[in-house]
């Protein structure tokens, strides 16, 4: 009996997720590697880092996710190295696995432009382990505020720098204000936790800069009204465990996040094809690697134009096409079969900036800002996330938090408290 092709997936995030239930009717023994064992709805990561959802709230296990499809087997392991003439991965601790087809789709990481020293200073945020190491700096950093004497390292204390005025940036910013004001304040005896400063800092001329003029000036009229600090054309010169230094000034602040930059994953060199400035593969327009057309590159780590002039976006609704189209092409290729070009559908772009407030951009002409795009915001986050459960738990978080004004996950543990920055309080 002659064994079906061999189609591994290197990524379980929305690309390789979206590749694997391409081939579920396909002759073709698919394996999906990952280094964790879940898929994570990456947009709301920011929303369990204000402690507003708890992990498992916009995670599931891949197998889970793929129980229903026979012929994908999931393995949980590191891929280090692919082996582009042999045809084989290298996964760490495991050996190797052959393939005849091979989709990567490994995403990216938060870049810090080559100042690696500052990322344990100022967490980026791409996994749930990010987010949760972002949540408890931020209750850390209220938690010694009430212990402080000294004036001045209160403030410091209670100043939370963002990094980086994209989406990720603006969300984080818009949340804490409320979070401090609203949840925190009644919460702390001996300061007032409403008075927490945030300073949101964006190294180009404006907010959102993907985003139209207009709908960026009124993201940055939001959070201002919330008390956010908003310094667009500043750049970070310098990062201590005290502060940043930024435009020539020096801001005393404990707490720092990082949403400027992304770099590819490592593993796109060892494709064998051209990489753009910040790693990701220039593919051809069937998403394959042009040296290799048995591999194929789908999410944050392909560069392909949509256009004339514009690169697909790093965004979720991308990776998922890519993805799809990534596996249809696999399979075409097995067959010997003419690929197809990938043409990226623009579903709009979204970001919220706090209660009843958000921008979202459909196409050229069409923007939704305040509560009408902050309820479609909603509903398209709820529609998108994986399983019922977890559609009806944020559902429920959301609603309490709204009623409320509490955020429902604020826990700390003994052992995230002695591992802070700083040590225990």
């Amino acid at each position: 009996m002659i064994a079906p092709p061999r189609v591994v997936i290197v990524g379980g995030g929305f690309a390789g997720l979206h590749a694997a239930r391409a081939l579920r009717n396909a002759a073709v023994e698919v394996t999906l590697v990952d280094r964790t064992n879940h898929h994570v709805f990456q947009p709301l990561l920011y929303q369990v880092a204000n402690t507003s959802l708890a992990p498992s709230d916009i995670a599931a296990p891949i197998r889970w996710i793929l129980r229903s499809q026979r012929n994908v087997s999931v393995l949980l392991g590191d891929v280090t190295a692919v082996n582009t003439s042999a045809r084989t991965i290298d996964v760490a601790g495991h050996g190797v696995i052959a393939y005849d087809a091979l989709i990567v789709a490994t995403g990216s990481r938060h870049a810090y432009f080559g100042r690696p020293e500052w990322e344990p200073l100022a967490p980026g945020l791409k996994t749930i382990n990010d987010a949760l190491e972002m949540r408890q700096r931020m209750l850390l950093a209220f938690e010694r505020a009430e212990w402080s004497t000294d004036d001045d390292e209160r403030r410091a204390l209670l100043t939370f720098v963002i990094v980086g005025g994209g989406p990720t940036g603006v969300e984080l910013a818009g949340t804490l204000p409320e979070f401090a004001r609203a949840a925190l304040r009644p919460d702390f005896r001996r300061y007032d936790a409403g008075a927490a400063r945030v300073v949101l800092i964006e190294g180009g001329p404006r907010l959102l800069p993907a985003f139209p003029e207009r709908v960026s000036a009124t993201a940055c009229r939001d959070l201002e009204r919330l008390g956010v600090e908003v310094r667009t054309g500043t750049v970070v010169s310098d990062m201590t465990a005290d502060g940043v230094t930024a435009g020539g000034e020096h801001l005393a602040a404990r707490t720092v996040y990082w949403a400027a930059g992304n770099a590819a994953s490592a593993l796109g060199r060892s494709l064998g094809g051209q990489l753009d400035r910040v790693g990701r593969v220039l593919v051809a327009d069937d998403l394959s690697v042009a040296a290799h057309p048995e591999i194929f590159v789908a999410g944050d780590l392909a560069a392909i134009k949509w256009d004339a002039g514009t690169w697909v976006p790093g965004v979720a609704p991308a990776a998922m096409q890519m993805g799809r189209l990534a596996g249809r092409n696999a399979l075409h290729r097995l067959h010997g079969e003419p690929t197809q070009a990938f043409r990226y559908r623009n579903k709009g772009e979204m970001a919220t900036i706090g209660r009843n407030k958000a921008v979202a951009v459909f196409g050229q002409r069409v923007a939704m800002t305040g509560r009408v795009a902050w309820f479609f915001w909603l509903f398209v986050h709820i529609m998108y996330l994986v399983g019922f459960r977890n559609r009806l738990s944020v559902l429920l978080q959301w609603a309490y938090a709204y009623c409320t004004f509490q955020r429902g996950v604020r826990l700390l543990t003994p052992r995230e408290t002695a591992r802070a920055p700083g040590g225990p309080a």
